[in-house]
């Protein structure tokens, strides 16, 4: 079968317009061949987030934002996305929007429900979910910073207000003169620290003798207290206890009146012979001092001895019972 020129021309034209309708398809992102889905998502505000963007799922890039259009009535904006997988979707999943990067425009994330398992359909809308950009949390996080700040600075001005009201040039007068009287005191301080280094100089023989002498003593009060650990203190010391025992037994025994001591101290009959016997032992010398010639005779012519006389008692010597 033979073509003629206008069939020809019929297929050229087909072909050129079909090649234009790819051609066009593929520079906009959308392959006239693969079977896309297409989901919506309802957001109050898009910030940056342009036609062409693309929706993850974790970190992977599945599709695109198609077109974003406006609700008359609302005022809301609807996102319409252009999704290429085979990953289950759910009808609960969350359709969030972030900022990847500080420099980069808006992107559309899609948080899957695993434990859902009824997958969305095609033109159903998903959750709308707005998370705050790195810019956004740290704007956040400076406004107290930078309120605290504002405080802070205003504080320091009242402070320095206050510090220019108490400098005056009285006050200004009065601290140079103690910083002056500061800077005599540390001189003076510095003399006398040189005098003390010449007083340890002179003085260096005499205070190492002191020490020489310091350690000797200590040495010394090292071996007394070894020569004691050595004398057995303690037995000293039980031996004493029993002699303050035998002492307390006696005194016990004195004070009780047992044996010739305690009857001694004890006895008012002994007592009193011992006097009595005393006092007789005294007038018997007294009369031998007296009258030896009664005690001792010695006659040459044969005379005859003097009878007996009783002594009578001294008046000066006498004492009373």
């Amino acid at each position: 079968m033979k073509l003629t020129r206008e069939i020809k021309t019929a297929i050229l034209v087909i072909a050129s317009i079909l090649l234009f309708i790819w051609g066009y398809s593929f520079l906009k992102g959308r392959d006239l061949f693969t079977n896309y889905k297409t989901l919506y998502v309802e957001y109050d505000n898009v910030e940056d987030l342009a036609a062409s963007a693309p929706v993850t799922i974790n970190g992977l890039v599945v599709g695109k934002v198609n077109k974003i259009t406006i609700n008359e009535l609302t005022g809301k904006l609807l996102v319409e996305l252009q999704l290429k997988t085979d990953f289950p979707i759910s009808k609960t999943s969350t359709a969030s929007l972030y900022s990847p990067s500080l420099i980069g425009g808006k992107q559309i994330k899609i948080v899957p429900n695993l434990a859902d398992k009824d997958p969305a359909v095609e033109g159903q809308a998903l959750v709308g979910n707005v998370e705050l950009g790195l810019t956004d949390s740290l704007g956040g996080k400076l406004e107290p910073i930078q309120q605290k700040l504002d405080k802070m600075l205003v504080n320091i001005d009242v402070l320095v207000s206050g510090l220019n009201n108490t400098l005056d040039k009285t006050t200004q007068e009065n601290l140079k003169k103690t910083i002056a009287e500061l800077s005599q005191t540390m001189q003076q301080f510095h003399k006398a620290s040189g005098s003390l280094n010449n007083i340890l100089d002179t003085n260096k023989g005499q205070i190492n003798s002191a020490v020489s002498n310091l350690n000797k003593m200590s040495s010394n009060f090292n071996k007394i207290s070894d020569s004691l650990n050595k004398a057995d203190l303690g037995k000293t010391v039980r031996n004493l206890n029993q002699t303050l025992a035998k002492v307390d037994g006696l005194m016990s025994n004195l004070n009780s009146g047992k044996g010739t001591a305690g009857k001694l101290l004890t006895d008012d009959a002994l007592y009193k012979n011992l006097a009595k016997t005393s006092k007789e032992l005294e007038l018997l010398l007294q009369d031998v001092r007296l009258y030896p010639t009664r005690y001792v005779n010695v006659s040459l012519f044969g005379k005859k001895n003097k009878p007996y006389v009783a002594p009578k008692e001294d008046a000066n010597s006498t004492t009373k019972n």
